[in-house]
């Protein structure tokens, strides 16, 4: 049976997702009634489709002219590095797609050296080329300088180049648009150029499994390629964990893809990708042998975490309220089942009846938080730290390389504020009024960072980064520079209360709102927090003045998201998660309490 397996590299935002859903319409691919009516039928996660990114890698599957292409989505994200590793591991190759008005960014590079370092034969389509403002050879230049870059050798550098225009669902091999009739020669190219895949059918079975999944009927889904072999249905097969413990078993149900469905399957060969059921206990990177002669594959080995925050059971007065599962019990339970999904994720039991969730960003760890609290879980969460390693009585932090694009009146104040959180300047460039900056900078440095860059930038800049490597800690800290406005006392919010209050700081909250005695209400303009009283309702008397509140104005409060109160919060700081408010709260509800812990006196 012809096969192909193509993973597909792109940075967020480059179209990777449309190209997809172009490739699945024009190869006739059978889609059901929602997804033939939806724009991405890759991104089907409602978090995906909010933010415009790939968070899960899926699998796809098209036929062409007698070929099975199995189409393998990979998230663009570095956060998200542990799904990439998993799924390139099922790939013989690669469609690198780049934006041919921005190039390669510096996701790609993070996804493209994991291609390349497991011999990946790399297929390049410089994608958007209708877009306005697009330069085709000077994207096709940073794609080699980049292949270059990560040092591939000459037979890769040597790739073949396609041209694209993903929402027009058409292609060529010259990059000009009223050529192309369809998106044909992404196909042909894919059928030339990548090889099919190296396994021998009558060796004894081989399975690499590399994504885990739940079924209400067939309980836990295991998919994976077939190194080895051939799979049928029913079959006895050997599990082999990550210990080297091996167990027998017998299929239960064994499925390959069409289009997006999986769909049930009597036999599968070496060199496909499929799902299998029947197996409680298998988990991602294990094995699925033959029983007479079961060896197994190398282990996936996934890049250590990199920021830790301790997630713990809601205490605040508003405790049970507004979600559905809050007991200890469940949170924990929740927190060990993404384990089995999520490879880059760690998760260990904390000291007081508190757990320590470690992950490969500060967005890793907030789309976790984001979708236990869609499922109705309600919890809090300490400020991000990072994870610090030692090594010969040394300690030695991770550090991120900082890449940024930003208009050149506003690059000064990004060094000021890059350098004042301990980062490096390694390369700038200045191309057309934009300057591009190149940082080596503390991951504890980043935290926070991201919202006072599109205030400073305007919200024209783009920031990106990735981890680069440990070294030791450059210390000298800055801490938050201001203060909290915190609630002095249990009520509803009153409009009286929030005017006399405004002039101190930003508020987070506005008129009517449930608040709580320690619940943070604003930021302090000034460096220590301050109780405030937002309850306060006007006292009438029987006394009426001319003009009185005409000229008060109650300012739009800032209304604080999820990412956006994880960087605002200090050490002594909690952010409450239910799902129908983000609160953030101070540690120790009580002022007097608070100050006495301060001092040491509890």
């Amino acid at each position: 049976m012809n096969i192909r397996n193509v993973a597909i590299i792109a940075h967020v935002d480059h179209g990777k997702t449309t190209l997809v859903d172009a490739l699945l319409r024009q190869s006739k691919t059978h889609l059901n009634k929602e997804e033939a009516g939806s724009d991405l039928i890759m991104d089907s996660n409602d978090l995906e489709r909010e933010r415009g990114i790939t968070i899960f890698s899926k699998n796809a599957s098209v036929k062409w002219k007698e070929t099975k292409i199995n189409i393998i989505d990979t998230p663009g994200h570095a956060d998200f590095g542990g799904e990439v590793e998993r799924v390139l591991k099922m790939a013989d190759g690669a469609l690198l797609l780049v934006d041919a008005k921005e190039g390669p960014m510096p996701q790609t590079r993070f996804v493209l050296r994991k291609a390349l370092a497991l011999k990946l034969k790399v297929l390049v389509v410089i994608n958007k080329i209708d877009k306005p403002g697009a330069n085709v050879d000077h994207a096709l230049n940073k794609v080699f300088d980049l292949f270059v870059e990560l040092g591939a050798d000459d037979a890769t550098l040597d790739f073949p180049i396609i041209y694209a225009s993903g929402k027009a669902g058409k292609a060529g091999l010259e990059p000009d648009i009223n050529t192309m009739n369809d998106i044909s020669p992404i196909f042909e190219a894919i059928l030339e150029h990548i090889p099919a895949p190296a396994v021998d059918p009558a060796a004894p079975l081989q399975m690499l499994i590399t994504t885990i999944s739940a079924d209400d009927f067939k309980g836990r889904i295991a998919t994976g390629r077939i190194h080895n072999g051939t799979l049928r249905a029913g079959q006895d097969v050997m599990h082999i964990n990550r210990a080297g413990e091996m167990k027998k078993y017998r299929l239960m149900a064994l499925m390959t893809f069409e289009g997006l469905q999986r769909v049930d399957a009597q036999e599968a060969y070496a060199g496909d990708i499929v799902a299998i059921a029947g197996i409680p206990e298998i988990g991602i990177g294990e094995t699925v042998a033959d029983v007479t002669a079961p060896v197994a594959l190398p282990v996936l080995d996934i890049e250590e975490p990199t920021v830790k925050m301790t997630f713990r059971v809601n205490d605040s007065p508003f405790a049970g309220k507004e979600g559905q599962f809050s007991t200890s019990r469940q949170i924990r339970e929740r927190l060990y089942k993404e384990l089995e999904t999520d490879m880059a994720l760690l998760v260990e039991d904390g000291p007081a009846a508190d757990w320590i969730v470690s992950g490969r960003g500060e967005l890793h760890l907030a789309i976790l938080i984001e979708r236990l609290r869609r499922e109705g879980y309600e919890f809090q969460v300490s400020r991000p730290q990072v994870i610090v390693k030692e090594v010969n009585g040394q300690k030695m932090t991770p550090y991120e390389r900082l890449y940024i694009e930003v208009p050149e009146e506003h690059s000064g104040t990004v060094i000021q504020k890059l350098s004042s959180r301990r980062g490096e300047l390694q390369d700038m460039k200045t191309e057309e009024n934009i300057v591009f900056l190149e940082f080596l900078i503390p991951t504890r440095g980043l935290f926070g960072y991201h919202s006072e860059f599109l205030t400073d930038t305007k919200g024209l800049g783009i920031m990106n980064s990735i981890f680069d490597e440990y070294k030791p800690d450059p210390g000298k800290w800055l801490e938050r520079d201001r203060g909290s406005l915190v609630a002095h006392e249990t009520g509803t919010t009153k409009l009286y209360g929030l005017l006399n209050v405004q002039d101190r700081g930003v508020m987070f909250v506005g008129p009517g709102v449930a608040v709580y005695k320690g619940q943070v209400v604003g930021q302090n303009a000034r460096k220590e927090d301050i109780a405030v009283n937002v309850c306060k309702e006007k006292q009438l008397s029987n006394m009426r003045s001319k003009g009185d509140g005409v000229n008060e104005y109650f300012k739009a409060p800032r209304v604080m998201g999820l990412e956006d109160a994880i960087e605002y919060i200090s050490d002594d700081e909690l952010v409450e998660i239910t799902p129908k408010n983000i609160r953030i709260r101070k540690e120790i509800l009580d002022e007097i309490e608070a100050k006495k812990k301060a001092r040491g006196m509890v």
